[in-house]
């Protein structure tokens, strides 16, 4: 994936009510633990991958009470929904304890072990018995027809219900031990809200390296690319303004939910904006994150 070049936005959108992104811990212990995993949701060593789809918020071998969030990653691509033809587009499918479709000709199954998410969406909540289950993501264009791009298969272990069972807690003396529990559980919670646009990987007031990956979601609406005119669907535009400059403006037209941002060290507001095909603004967050260093890496 490129790294995109942002441009000055011509004007500001209309007032509209502004949600605020979830914040750093309060707790030393929890915010201590939820920054030493930053490079990991961050780096652009993720992008060393073969594969352009990954699991946002997971990773193998994790610990989740269930019901858990699973959220969508996809580069080089963009969503749309099925029925929708547009090249380089398609959306997601999930395969639980199953293994990929022996045939690329023929159309994803629709059954408890392939969850087709055909409405364009970037996370779904997932309830699960206990004990270990297979999970990989497969991308397939608007007939259900796999591109074979797909994540690497991960093993998730169900310990607990998450209305039985009380949330792990940091053990000051056992940090090492009790971090990755806590940090697993929060990034599997799944979120309150029924409508939402949220960066997936930083938290307001975050300190990132750059460059550095921006992962974007949306819950209660799809994606889709600008002007496809599908109901309940909309397309990423994120305003960016360093100490209170003019804002420049990324727009992911193209359904795009990653990107790479490259930028100077300082402090920073992001706007997420979520737009539908005719520009209409839909949702609409908000986070401040410092960039401490910025790496200039070599020309190709």
């Amino acid at each position: 994936m490129r790294a995109y070049k942002v441009f000055p936005a011509l004007a500001l959108l209309m007032l509209f009510n502004m949600v605020i992104a979830k914040p750093l811990p309060e707790d030393p212990l929890e915010r201590r633990c939820w920054l030493q995993y930053t490079a990991e949701r961050t780096s652009l060593s993720l992008f060393a991958e073969s594969t352009p789809v990954t699991f946002s918020n997971l990773v193998d071998g994790f610990q989740v009470r269930t019901p858990f969030w699973i959220e969508f990653g996809i580069r080089g691509m963009g969503v749309i929904p099925a029925g929708q033809k547009r090249e380089k587009s398609g959306h997601h499918h999930l395969l639980i304890d199953t293994p990929l479709p022996p045939s690329v000709a023929d159309p994803i199954p629709f059954s408890d072990k392939y969850r087709h998410f055909g409405k364009g969406q970037t996370a779904t909540l997932l309830d699960l018995p206990p004990g270990p289950h297979t999970l990989r993501l497969l991308f397939a264009d608007y007939d259900h027809r796999p591109y074979y791009v797909f994540s690497r298969q991960i093993t998730v272990n169900v310990i607990a219900n998450r209305t039985q069972s009380a949330p792990p807690r940091i053990d000051p003396e056992r940090f090492s031990e009790t971090c990755p529990k806590w940090y697993q559980d929060q990034v599997s919670t799944p979120p309150s809200e029924s409508k939402l646009v949220y960066v997936k990987n930083i938290r307001d007031g975050e300190s990132v390296d750059s460059p550095f990956v921006i992962k974007l979601g949306v819950i209660g609406l799809g994606v889709a690319p600008e002007k496809t005119s599908i109901p309940d669907t909309g397309y990423f535009v994120l305003n960016i303004r360093k100490n209170r400059s003019a804002p420049t403006r990324m727009r992911l037209s193209d359904g795009q939910t990653e990107a790479i941002l490259d930028l100077s060290p300082g402090e920073y507001q992001l706007e997420v904006l979520f737009l539908a095909s005719d520009g209409q603004l839909l949702l609409k967050n908000q986070l401040t994150l410092t960039v401490a260093t910025q790496v200039h890496l070599p020309r190709k």
